[in-house]
This record gives C-alpha cells, structure tokens and sequence, in this order.
C-alpha cells in the first residue's frame, strides 16, 4: 500500500512512503516451478510482502491400477482432471523407462484423439507436460467445468475417467451423472493436514505478528487451518482481510463465520493479488 506525504508550500519536497502489508497464503507450492511462488511475485508487485504455509499434504495410491487405465484408453472416451495432484499421480506411472516409451511413441496419442478436459491454468499445463492437449483451462471451477463436458458429450459413449483426491467434492460427478454422461472415477491421491501445519503457522505469528491478509486456497484448507488462525489472531481476527482463490473456498470460509473481503475472479496469482490489493487498499 502506497501513502503519498502532502506537500505544502513551505516544504515543496515530498517523499513516497511505501508502507509493506504482510499476507499470509495458505497454500501447497507450486509444483516443477523454479523461483519464486507466483502468488508471492504477483503480490510483490503490488508492494506486500506475502508468505506461503503448506497446509495438505498427500500420499498416492492405486498407482497399479492407475497405469492400466491409463494404458487401455480405449476403454474410455477421455480424461478428467481437476487437480494438479491427479496429473501428478499420472506422471508417477510413467517413471519406469518403457512404459514412458509406450507413452510417448503411441498411447498420448490415442488419448488426444479423445477428450482430455481440466481445470485451472496450473492443471492443464502439468497436462500439456505429459503429452496431452486439453480442454477448459479457462473454466476456473468444476462446476463451470461440468456444463462444458455436458455440453460437448452425449450419454451414449464410453465413460469418462477421473482420477481424483480422496475428499473431491461430487458437483462434477453429480452433474454428469444427473445428465446420463457415464463417468469413472479412481481416487489416487488421500488428502491430510499438514503435519508442521499449527507448528509453522504459530512461528508465522510469533515472528512477523498479525497479519494485514490471509488467504485461503480450498475448503480443506479452511478446515484445517481456521482454527489455529482464529486462537493466534484472538481479538485481532476481525482487523485481518480474509481471501479466497475462487467460489467453493469463499462459501467454505463464509459457513465458518468469515467476512471475505476479496476472491479471485479467476483462480490465478494475477486476479488473487489484484482482490487482495483491493482489499487492503
């Protein structure tokens, strides 16, 4: 945030006073990415100085049958993804040398003459990493995700295969389902609390004090971490500009009793830190 000293006639000669807000971001790092987090550099650009905290952590499972699927699509009409987990996952499958050759040399191929569909930037271009071309990069939740699949796909096809975290929400299944568009799911991932989660954010406090914003990045997030944050802050919680990454996470943090004072238009590091900039203005 930016203060700009008034001049007077006696003293002509003003100086800029640029005043630094602390935001604290409550997410995983960004993966296969060096330099700084974009969250944190986006921030930056608009003069606050932002600090992330992992709050999930993650353990992949059903790889076996993860890469059998992955290695028979024509037993299904395409691929879902709406994590970068999930692709994550897919790329685990792909570390033994041949079955990386497969890949690459015929069965990518096979998938692209499909429909490979994701969500989020960050999502689809870990899937362009694997070969693959997708669709809905641009619908930002599951939810918009959903009536583009609805849309492009009829009910008489082979299912569509969703690989996913343990604790997905069923918008997008339920809304395929409602609309007779055949789906196959697979949990690959199981999601848990950050085990350094309450000890990294009482260091956070204790060092750099209450923060000017904080930002949540998913509804687990919020789950995990509010009730730590609500005893840190104390009476200083209402001073704090609470954030949201999209839509799901805002009504998340809004049932817990949160004002939100700004959620990403997009979920992108751009729109997060225009809505946080917004907010602390």
């Amino acid at each position: 945030m930016v203060f700009l000293m008034k001049c007077s006639p006696k003293k002509p000669c003003c100086k800029q006073v640029i005043i630094k807000m602390h935001v604290l971001l409550l997410k995983e790092p960004r993966d296969g990415e060096s330099g700084p987090d974009p969250y944190i550099k986006e921030l930056a650009s608009h003069g606050h100085k932002a600090t992330l905290i992992p709050v999930l952590s993650f353990k992949f499972v059903s790889l076996n049958t993860l890469s059998d699927k992955l290695f028979q699509p024509e037993k299904h009409r395409g691929l879902i993804f709406t994590s970068p987990r999930a692709v994550e996952a897919v790329k685990m499958c792909l570390e033994a040398e041949e079955r990386r050759e497969e890949w690459n040399s015929s069965v990518k191929d096979k998938w692209n003459a499909k429909s490979i569909y994701v969500v989020g930037k960050a999502t689809a271009a870990l899937v362009r990493n694997l070969g693959l071309d997708p669709v809905g990069e641009d619908t930002g939740t599951a939810e918009v995700l959903s009536r583009v699949i609805i849309e492009r796909e009829d009910t008489n096809i082979p299912p569509l295969f969703f690989p996913c975290g343990s604790i997905k929400r069923e918008v997008l299944p339920t809304a395929l389902r409602e609309n007779g568009v055949p789906l196959e799911t697979l949990t690959v991932y199981q999601t848990a609390e950050h085990p350094d989660l309450e000890k990294n954010l009482k260091n956070y406090f204790t060092e750099q004090g209450i923060p000017a914003s904080i930002a949540f990045f998913s509804p687990s997030g919020v789950k995990f971490c509010l009730e730590v944050v609500r005893r840190l802050s104390g009476e200083q919680l209402t001073q704090i500009k609470f954030a949201a990454i999209g839509p799901t996470t805002q009504d998340a943090m809004t049932a817990e009793g949160l004002c939100v004072s700004g959620t990403a238009e997009k979920p992108t590091a751009e729109h997060l830190a225009a809505a946080i900039a917004k907010a602390l203005q």
